[in-house]
């Protein structure tokens, strides 16, 4: 009987091996033409479908919006069997094939873009990847909102990692950035390209306006790296913890003065900011924040910095300037910070001092040590899935903030240092044939 066993769980192993190596022999290329394929399946007969196996609409987000309501469950229950196979049809179904007869001829494909410059097979995937996605969200206005503020909690991820894994720090302030940047750019659009009614008259025609957004966002990220500085010149003075209550302190305080300055609205917060983040727009920011901070963390000062981690006594021996490395780091995270507050602020269209309290804080610290320490691969997984994971557990409520917290609790007991730690992204390596 225990050979049998045995012989069982050999095969059970043997076929899980099997799967991985198809699934990896499959390039990225071929990945990304099953998305797209499926969100293009989805717009031409979405709809038909979804009404031949009794659904009232699309599933917005894979499903779980029907299958998680309790309304569901009490009166219409046979939805839940069409939801799961309108998902796996439409998106598991779909993207599996589609890769699978598309893997041999990708892997040519792949090879040759290998020959040329590598930012063109770079572009190449991006816009297959954009197109995939700009399909797939043009479905519902839902949708979109979700990619948008998704991508921009990638942003965010990211830039608290190059502190909080990178360095080695414990930050708590990039809350305080993100509100830096976003009233800074919310304040430049609205008195230049918007009839205000804390600003007044436009100063410039409207026309103007997404022309000069990009130089709002960088003003919204160079206002939070100066912000940066009133953390950084006292507390790397210290060692420890010393961070952690400096920055967090720093959260609050720009908080504070955020609610006491009526001339951007004071508790009420700044509203009617102009729709300049569309979907391109949060993309393209996306993709240059990542690019940057991978190129970052890859450099001389990224080693220098990870050094600084390790040991600061060690690396001043080895002539790192410790203090100018940290500083550097610090401002640096808190632009990219302070730019993803810019494209938050538009594409909400509103903004308050509440919003970056100690609420967002604890949505960031969490996407950062779920995904990884240290790994670019780790933070935008983190964001992704922590982001996408609040809005399809929306229906239960209040058990959302025990479910998710109770899987934060168990990653950090099996895998203390997130999912994907310690992973820079290289990009020949993502890209190359199988």
């Amino acid at each position: 009987m225990d050979t049998t066993k045995g012989d069982a769980l050999e095969n059970n192993v043997g076929f899980w091996k099997r799967i991985g190596r198809r699934i990896t022999g499959i390039p990225l290329l071929a990945w990304i033409l099953g998305i797209l394929a499926a969100a293009l399946v989805e717009q031409w007969v979405g709809y038909e479908f979804a009404e031949l196996i009794g659904l009232p609409k699309i599933p917005v987000l894979f499903g779980a919006l029907i299958v998680l309501k309790k309304k569901v469950w009490m009166q219409s229950p046979m939805m839940i069997p069409s939801t799961m196979l309108y998902v796996f049809s439409v998106y598991i179904l779909v993207i599996g094939v589609v890769a699978r007869v598309l893997a041999a001829p990708a892997n040519r494909a792949a090879g040759g873009l290998m020959k040329m410059p590598l930012w063109i097979s770079v572009l190449i995937h991006l816009g297959i990847f954009y197109t995939a996605l700009h399909i797939w969200s043009d479905i519902s206005a839902y949708r979109v909102i979700t990619l948008k503020l998704t991508l921009i909690a990638i942003m965010v991820t990211l830039s608290l990692n190059v502190i909080n894994g990178y360095m080695g720090e414990f930050s708590c302030s990039h809350p305080g950035f993100m509100a830096l940047g976003a009233y800074a750019a919310s304040a430049v659009t609205l008195i230049f390209f918007t009839n205000d009614r804390l600003f007044g008259a436009a100063v410039l025609p409207a026309s103007l306006g997404p022309f000069v957004f990009p130089l709002a966002l960088i003003i919204g990220g160079l206002v939070a790296a100066i912000g940066a500085l009133v953390v950084a010149i006292p507390s790397f003075r210290t060692r420890g913890d010393y961070l952690a209550i400096i920055s967090l302190a720093f959260m609050f305080i720009v908080k504070s003065v955020i609610e006491n300055l009526e001339v951007v609205g004071g508790p009420r917060g700044m509203g009617s900011q102009p729709n300049y983040a569309d979907l391109p727009t949060v993309f393209v920011w996306t993709v240059l924040c990542i690019w940057v901070i991978n190129n970052f963390v890859r450099s001389i000062l990224g080693k220098a910095l990870n050094a600084v981690r390790d040991d600061e006594m060690a690396a001043e021996a080895m002539t790192v300037n410790t203090r100018k490395t940290k500083m550097v780091a610090f401002m640096f995270s808190a632009f990219w910070a302070g730019v993803a507050g810019g494209l938050f602020a538009h594409v909400i269209r509103f903004v308050n001092p509440g919003t970056f309290g100690i609420q967002k804080l604890a949505e960031v610290l969490a996407m950062v040590y779920f995904g990884g320490l240290n790994s670019v691969y780790g933070s935008i997984l983190g964001a992704v899935s922590l982001n996408l994971l609040g809005e399809m557990l929306r229906p239960l409520e209040i058990f959302k903030w025990i479910i998710i917290p109770v899987m934060l609790i168990l990653v950090m007991i099996y895998r203390p240092t997130g999912l994907i730690a310690f992973k820079d992204l290289d990009v020949k390596k993502l890209i190359r044939p199988r």
